[in-house]
This record gives C-alpha cells, structure tokens and sequence, in this order.
C-alpha cells in the first residue's frame, strides 16, 4: 500500500510540475536609481556666514549618500574637483581654514571654517564652484563600492556611470 501511495505522490507531483499556463502580463519595470549631480554657480563665501545653503529640487531618499567636491583648478584642461572638507594648515600645523559641509536628504550647507576668515585671500572666498554628488544607497550595497576612490571625482564619475550632460546647475 505504500507503495502505491508513494507512486501516485510521484505522479501527481510529476503533472502538477509539468504544468504550464499562459505567460502573465508584463509587470512594472523595477527601480533604477541613477546618482545625481548638482553643480553651484559661482559661490562667493562672505561674512558674516561664509557660507551658502541650497535645497534640492527633489528630496533624495534616506539610504542616499551626499559627497561635495570643490573646483580647484584645472589641469591641461580638465577640471580638478577636491572632495571635501578640505583644510588648510599654517607652518606651525594649526588650522588656517577649510571647505566644509553638512548635508541632510533636502539641503546641502557649503561653508568655510577657520581663524580669520575675513583677512583669507580672494582667491580662496570669491567664486568658488562645487559639485554635490548624490549616491542611492543601493550601490552601496553592490560590493563592488569598496575599490572606489571617492576623494577622487573621476573615479566616482565613472563607477556611478554620471553623464556629464546630465549635471543640474543649482542657482
């Protein structure tokens, strides 16, 4: 009896498996995520803040990572983009000043810090330009983000695939 209990089983088992419907409809394409680039105009870092403040146009997702790189020169004609905070540092090794930032997933706070901000030269205040980077939190979880150079815009540039094209002037 269990033997034939055990052969019906298989065989059932073998016309459910076998088993095939209409192909269902087409479901909704799934979630890409892309990183985001906002580039400022021009930034003039003045007193009494020395600093500015932007809102995103679009709020990113808690997950998200924001990286700000500051424009510091160019190099046989490509852009130079420092991450930071940067500092800068008197012979003695105390702080002279740095590039700072803070960021939550709708603002971005740029600003300088430092001793005497108001005797800094022009060249370090006036028209300053940055880059805010905004990675979805899902690339962090791909494995391959440890061999990533994140102080380096390039390498962020071409491991998030960011289409220079597609860079958002903020105002």
């Amino acid at each position: 009896m269990k033997r034939i209990h055990l052969l019906l089983t298989i065989v059932v088992t073998t016309i459910f498996l076998g088993c095939e419907g209409p192909e269902g409809p087409q479901g909704a394409p799934g979630f890409t995520a892309e990183a985001i680039v906002y580039e400022t105009a021009p930034i003039n870092f003045l007193a009494p803040s020395f600093g500015v403040f932007y809102t995103f146009p679009d709020a990113a997702l808690r997950s998200d990572h924001v990286l700000v790189y500051r424009l510091s020169g160019v190099d046989f004609g490509e852009d130079v983009w420092q991450l930071i905070p940067q500092y800068y540092f008197f012979p003695d090794g105390t702080l002279d000043f740095g590039y700072n930032y803070d960021a939550t997933r709708f603002d971005v706070n740029i600003f300088l810090e430092g001793n005497d901000l108001q005797t800094l030269g022009d060249n370090f205040r006036l028209g300053q330009i940055f880059r805010i980077v905004i990675i979805p939190g899902q690339f962090a979880n791909k494995g391959n983000t440890d061999s990533i150079d994140y102080s380096k815009y390039s390498s962020v540039a071409k491991a998030y695939k960011i289409d220079e094209s597609k860079i958002i002037p903020l105002k």
